[in-house]
């Protein structure tokens, strides 16, 4: 896609329309450097700002201390939603956050860290590293001067916290629910007040009562959030991230202008805190789940009108965007490629749990 022809075409905030001017030619940066990071995350927060952290370590590590990285948590250089724009207007050097909060720049976004009824993490990677999907993340990426790689996954997500029991799709009318990217579009089709908040404001919205429920990521995270000690009432299986991605953004200028070598060793970093972290969510739910359980909460699933119910406004909500080009070009790679691996996936990991808990109970 031509970058000038979708910038004139689009609504694109102030920092968009900025970097439309022409990139300069490499010059490699000599000596020690310092990249500004910037996240969507309050500092501490368990396994997100971890993977933020792991990727900083990473690069300083890699590079022998040539670069590294001073990481500024939501709010302390720029708001947790004003990360993108930072980045792509050059306030900051690169961003690490979960690239669906950016659907408004555009909602092709989406797909680099979940879309209801998508990929798991191994799905979402397969497409990433072997069927185009990081190369699409960076034609997106171009539009915006950014340049972006996949930096974490929280695996498959909770359906969430909430005020009372949801019975049926009826009980999401004029519930005031937090949930992000394009899942929150499809809730709102239910009649649900979607609310997009900062994770380190969501307890505090809970508490409150400014929201009736929230998702978050899953027991070990959640937990750490202290959301238990509002409500008891937990769906641990939800439609919207069933495996979200996270992000690490760097400024294109500043990318181009580093060195081939220190250019992959953010790559490389970016790789390695995205399988790091997967495993740290995936490695602490279990047990987070049973102090949980030990402590009153009760485990909930959606009954099936439910889950109809969400796939079919799943489905408007991604219909309504097919009509932008690169959305529909980033949909359907993402969709072909996850076809080809649930294909095989089902049949033998999926068969092979399935008996496995069968045979070992």
């Amino acid at each position: 896609m031509d970058r000038r022809s979708f910038l004139k075409t689009s609504a694109l905030g102030g920092a968009a329309a900025a970097s439309t001017t022409a990139l300069a030619a490499p010059a490699y940066a000599q000596g020690k450097r310092t990249l500004t990071m910037v996240t969507t995350w309050g500092r501490g927060l368990a396994g997100v700002f971890d993977a933020a952290q792991r990727t900083a370590d990473n690069i300083t590590a890699m590079s022998d201390g040539n670069l590294t990285v001073d990481i500024k948590a939501a709010g302390e250089l720029v708001g947790a939603f004003e990360v993108f724009d930072a980045v792509s207007s050059g306030q900051a050097d690169m961003y690490h956050g979960a690239d669906y909060y950016f659907v408004g720049q555009h909602p092709g976004y989406a797909f680099f860290t979940a879309v209801p009824f998508g990929m798991t993490a191994q799905e979402l990677v397969n497409w990433y590293y072997q069927d185009g999907g990081m190369e699409l993340h960076d034609e997106l990426g171009q539009i915006f001067g950014l340049k972006s790689f996949l930096a974490g996954n929280t695996g498959a997500q909770a359906g969430g916290w909430f005020s009372k029991e949801i019975n049926s799709p009826e009980d999401f009318n004029g519930l005031k629910f937090r949930m992000p990217g394009l899942g929150g579009k499809a809730l709102g089709k239910l009649g649900a007040s979607v609310q997009n908040i900062p994770g380190s404001e969501v307890y505090q919205a809970l508490s409150s009562g400014a929201i009736d429920g929230t998702e978050w990521i899953g027991p070990w995270a959640d937990e750490k959030a202290g959301f238990q000690e509002i409500t008891k009432t937990y769906y641990t299986a939800g439609f919207h991230e069933p495996g979200a991605g996270l992000s690490v953004a760097t400024n294109r200028d500043v990318f181009e202008g580093l060195s081939p070598a220190h250019q992959k060793i953010i790559e490389v970093a970016c790789a390695e805190t995205h399988q790091w972290n997967l495993s740290q969510f995936l490695a602490n739910n279990g047990a987070a789940l049973q102090r949980l359980q030990a402590g009153g909460v009760k485990v909930m699933e959606f009954p099936d009108s439910v889950w109809d119910a969400f796939g079919k406004a799943s489905q408007e909500v991604l219909a309504e965007n097919m009509s932008d080009e690169l959305f529909k070009k980033i949909h359907d790679s993402a969709m072909a490629s996850m076809k080809s691996s649930a294909a095989w996936l089902e049949k033998s990991s999926g068969a092979y749990t399935a008996q496995r808990g069968r045979v070992l109970g």
